[in-house]
């Protein structure tokens, strides 16, 4: 690709030879950044050392002792939240730039406490029936680190504790008893919940305060908004759901919007990609509703789906320039 570019300028007299000489041995020679690969296997490395001590408890759980194990566990969560301590920037409503180590060993801290806590309610159910305040708890502690040590990760971790600790709020004890999850006023709950975690990513954006973290806000907000309102779309086309599909459909095109429209602003790849996903399914829904008035059904599809099908590829083609330069980084 190099080669050519630099071919067509030589062509147009743009470049002298000696520059595209540089330039191409630059582009060969230059160093290659293993930044987030190797932060990727940092967090695989992590994830599997928690998941290993969990299985490493489970088959050998009659041998080490349950006493012996709490304390294992609490000192590596402890050792972790130490070291993340005494690692720690000074607190700033900017991004920081944390030690990664430390930031490795708080997200193992933060593991290994849900690791501690789902074990004390399984053996010793300290919690008893309370599922809220084992949910909540892990959830302040990790709001409380995210902030402090500026952590998006721990931050995602504990948004997803908010929505578990608002889902077990709302439920009644026979969903859990039962394992009846089907209840059309959580969707209602997920959606609103949603809604406010992108309006706090947006207020966080606006006020210039941890305005990194509108990313994970916002993402994780509408991911949760947009599924529920999946489900309540097609739950109210087979059963009752407070919301008709149709107005559920719509509202989904409104959100896509409401994407395409952030993804434009932040110079997201991942937000047109959402917002087309959802969009097209609300879309084909709609028209797989209207269909059933149209008797000519066969001939619409025939035009609709390759239509669609070209719309994607274009979107793919056009994503660069949709978004333009400057993507932010992941969660």
């Amino acid at each position: 690709m190099t080669e050519r570019i630099l071919a067509a300028l030589r062509a147009a007299h743009l470049v002298s030879a000696e520059q595209a000489d540089a330039i191409g041995t630059y582009e060969r020679e230059k160093p290659f950044s293993l930044y987030y690969e190797l932060r990727t296997f940092l967090s695989l490395g992590v994830t599997l050392l928690s998941t290993g001590l969990g299985l490493l408890i489970y088959k050998n759980i009659d041998t080490i002792g349950h006493g012996v194990i709490v304390a294992l566990i609490g000192l590596l969560s402890a050792a972790g939240f130490t070291y993340a301590y005494r690692k720690r920037q000074p607190f700033t409503w900017q991004a920081a730039r944390n030690s990664t180590g430390a930031d490795y060993a708080l997200l193992l801290a933060c593991l290994t406490l849900l690791t501690l806590l789902g074990y004390l309610q399984y053996q010793y159910n300290v919690f008893g029936t309370r599922y809220g305040l084992l949910v909540i708890l892990p959830t302040l502690v990790f709001f409380a680190c995210a902030y402090r040590f500026d952590h998006r990760g721990v931050l995602s971790m504990a948004i997803t504790g908010l929505a578990a600790w608002v889902g077990v709020s709302v439920a009644p004890l026979s969903a859990f008893t039962s394992n009846n999850y089907a209840l059309p006023h959580l969707d209602a709950i997920a959606i609103g919940l949603g809604l406010c975690l992108a309006v706090v990513g947006l207020a966080s954006e606006y006020q210039d305060k941890k305005k990194h973290f509108s990313y994970t806000y916002v993402l994780l907000g509408s991911n949760l908004a947009l599924i529920a309102l999946l489900t309540a779309m097609f739950r109210g086309h087979f059963e009752a759901s407070f919301l008709p599909p149709v107005l559920a459909a719509l509202l989904i095109i409104g959100l896509s919007a409401a994407l395409y429209w952030y993804a434009r602003r932040t110079h997201s790849y991942v937000f047109v990609l959402l917002g087309a996903l959802y969009g097209y399914i609300a879309v084909t829904y709609l028209y797989f509703q209207l269909s059933e008035l149209d008797r000519d059904f066969e001939v619409t599809a025939f035009v609709y789906f390759p239509a669609s099908a070209v719309g994607v590829i274009l979107l793919l083609l056009n994503l660069k320039k949709i978004v333009g330069s400057h993507e932010q980084e992941g969660i």
